[in-house]
């Protein structure tokens, strides 16, 4: 009886996590679906670069999110598959930075500061909010660990944008955003690296081993 009960008990714990992290999975992608239009309108009004990119990072943390969701509780296998898709996703940002970053070099014109500090200020708040939400399960299962480092990686770059609007503000000149724009790109190229490099092997392994 104490052996049934202990293993319910159990069951039903690991049911509760499950139940909590759907529904702090859920609260980050609204969030981050909500700022993606948010701030990607803000970036096209500002002319910013930083503003626009930190948006597509929104749109695609959704993504990531509800790839995170789908794969709770289905196992090892879709696990690293989805920790896998995030990786592939993270380089995508990676090449869109980059295409936006020359584009400015290029064409740019200096973005409204104002406009930056405001809407960077807006989207770092909501990331924090995420990143706490998140924290409980950071290192719970590879899943929500690369979920986990999305999440950082938006604080990281939200700074970035504070920093862009400050040195736009100061300076009067474009080269702010374009600078910290390339930093966020190489920050997303390298974790991408980071987050395929667990998942790839894990993905194989979890591959390899025969279905129940």
């Amino acid at each position: 009886m104490d052996h049934c009960c202990s293993h319910k008990r159990s069951e039903l714990e690991a049911l509760a996590l499950h139940g909590a992290q759907r529904r702090v999975l859920v609260a980050v992608l609204v969030i981050n679906l909500a700022m993606f239009f948010i701030e990607f309108g803000a970036g096209l009004v500002a002319r910013s670069s930083a503003l626009q990119a930190d948006a597509v990072d929104m749109l695609g943390d959704a993504i990531v999110y509800g790839l995170s969701l789908w794969a709770v509780n289905r196992g090892a296998r879709w696990e690293a598959g989805a920790a896998l898709a995030k990786g592939l996703m993270i380089l995508a940002f990676f090449v869109f930075i980059a295409v936006e970053v020359a584009y400015r070099v290029v064409n740019g014109v200096p973005p409204a500061s104002g406009l930056m500090l405001l809407f960077g200020g807006i989207a770092l708040v909501a990331n924090l909010a995420c990143l706490a939400l998140l924290w409980r399960f950071r290192a719970l299962n590879l899943n929500m660990k690369s979920t986990f480092e999305c999440s950082r990686n938006d604080v990281l770059a939200n700074l970035g944008v504070l920093l862009a609007g400050a040195g736009v503000a100061l300076s009067g000149r474009g080269w702010p955003d374009i600078v910290v724009g390339a930093i966020i790109a190489l920050l997303f190229l390298a974790s991408a690296v980071r987050v395929i490099g667990e998942a790839w092997p894990a993905w194989r392994r979890a591959a390899a081993q025969p279905r129940a």
